[in-house]
Order: structure tokens, then sequence, then C-alpha cells
């Protein structure tokens, strides 16, 4: 089989999520919303899980969400990440791990969660596999990662200004997997009673810099592996954000930011 196509570069991820965590609390509000969906999602269900692994675990807000969503629900709860500082001056089991490199052992886990770290993976069925096969048989997959339509503004309005000032558009801002195509990555994973959701999040800002500075703080800027060959220069930058105000701004002379959360649910089967 081929190898998959290198979207994105992990290492420089890495170095953006260690920026970011010294401050990421100021900008979590999409991974927050993400881990209480997924904490108020397990409460319902009538079994506990005795081992669990937090992918992406980033400032520890899925196991604020369990604690205060779904008590006992867990027994073990292992935080993992990408980055080691998003871990630091943590207590409970902790653990550096690269979602594309899994270090679990075959039906070793009761119950995978994962906050919005999976659309940075260049293999996203490759991760599922993993995932499954990290699972107990009757194991619980939840995965929330961003959507299709998630920057569509701040996208479109980089395609105008790029087509006005250099003649043509090129890739500046990371592809996003689409809701249609959601459950069928579960389903390619070898997972059972496969589920996904969409929630549509729509925040607004004074500036398109103050969204550029949350999404450095979120460690969510683009990571593409293959970089544009032009630089963004301030004259592409102003009219970008022109556009972006002509576009999209509202009355209030604020503008739209939307983020597409897409969230998947799967068993492993049950052997």
């Amino acid at each position: 089989m081929p190898a998959p196509p290198l979207l994105f570069d992990r290492a420089l991820h890495r170095k953006r999520l260690d920026r970011a965590a010294q401050g990421y609390a100021n900008a979590d509000f999409l991974q927050r919303r993400a881990a209480y969906d997924v904490a108020e999602r397990l409460a319902p269900i009538m079994r506990s899980f005795s081992v669990a692994v937090d992918l992406s675990a980033r400032g520890g807000a899925f196991a604020q969400a369990l604690v205060e969503e779904a008590p006992g629900k867990v027994g073990t709860l292992i935080e993992a990440d990408l980055s080691h500082r998003m871990l630091a001056d943590r207590a409970g089991p902790r653990l550096v791990a690269d979602e594309e490199r899994l270090p679990f052992a075959d039906a070793s886990l009761d119950l995978i969660v994962s906050t919005l770290g999976l659309h940075w993976t260049n293999d996203v069925v490759g991760a599922l596999i993993q995932i499954r096969r990290a699972l107990k048989p009757d194991g619980l997959f939840i995965g929330a990662f961003l959507g299709g339509t998630t920057l569509t503004e701040l996208r479109q309005s980089l395609v105008a200004a790029e087509s006005e000032i250099l003649g043509g558009a090129g890739s500046r801002v990371s592809p996003f997997a689409d809701a249609q195509d959601a459950a069928n990555l579960l389903q390619r994973a070898g997972f059972v009673q496969p589920v996904s959701d969409v929630d549509k999040v729509t925040v607004t800002y004074e500036h398109p810099l103050k969204l550029i500075a949350d999404l450095r703080q979120m460690g969510e800027t683009s990571v593409l592996a293959d970089r544009h060959p032009k630089p963004l220069t301030r004259a592409l930058l102003e009219r970008t954000f022109q556009l972006y105000f002509e576009r999209f701004g509202g009355e209030d002379g604020r503008i739209p930011a939307t983020f597409e959360i897409l969230t998947l649910t799967g068993w492993a089967p049950a052997g």
C-alpha cells in the first residue's frame, strides 16, 4: 500500500503546541466545548470504563469535564499529548504521545477520547485503526475534530486577496474533513455502530488579527508540509482583512469566524 500523503509537518505542530502551552487557557474555548460535549455523551452510557486515555489532552479540559458531567464513569484516566509542555505541572498519569504512532498495547484500554487533535494527523484512518486496536472488545472511542467549514470566512477572504494581488491562490490554511465523510472514517477503521454529529460555533471578533492571535494561542495555525512559495506580505494581509470586513462584517463592526466541530462515536467490535 502506498504511504499516505504528507500533509502536515508534525514536528512544527509540536513546536506550535509547545509555544501555546503557557497561555493556552486564554484561548481554550473550542477544546473545552468539545471536551464537555464528550463527557456529556459518556454520562448516560450504562457502564463504566476502568482505563481511559485522553489523546490531545491539552490543558486538561476533559479531566475537568468528567468530574462535573460524568463523575465515577472513568477509573484511571491517562492524559496524553504531543506536547510535553501541555502536560507539565499536572497530577495523575501523563504520557507524551503522537497520535500517528500510539504506544498502547492491543486490547488494553476501555475508552479513548480525542478532542481537537486528529485533524492534524496525516492519516486519520490509520490513527483510528491504531485506536481501535488499542481498545478492548466493545471498547468505546469518541473523537472531536475540526470540520470542513472551519474558518470559511478567513479562507474565502485570503483566496480572494491572493487572486487579486498574486494572480492565483495557494494553500495557506490547513484542510479539514468533510462532515459527510466523517462516519465513513470510522467504518473504514473497523469500528461498529458509527455515529457522527456536527456542532457549528460562530465567534465574533473586532478584527481578524484577534482571530489569528487566538489561533496561535490554541496551537491551531497552519503546519502544512507543502509551504506556500510566496510569503504573506503586509499588502496581502491588509487586503485580506479589508475583504473580510466587506464580505462578512456585521452591523456592529465585528467579523464572524465559523468553527465546525465533528464528533465521531464508534465501538470496537465485541469479538
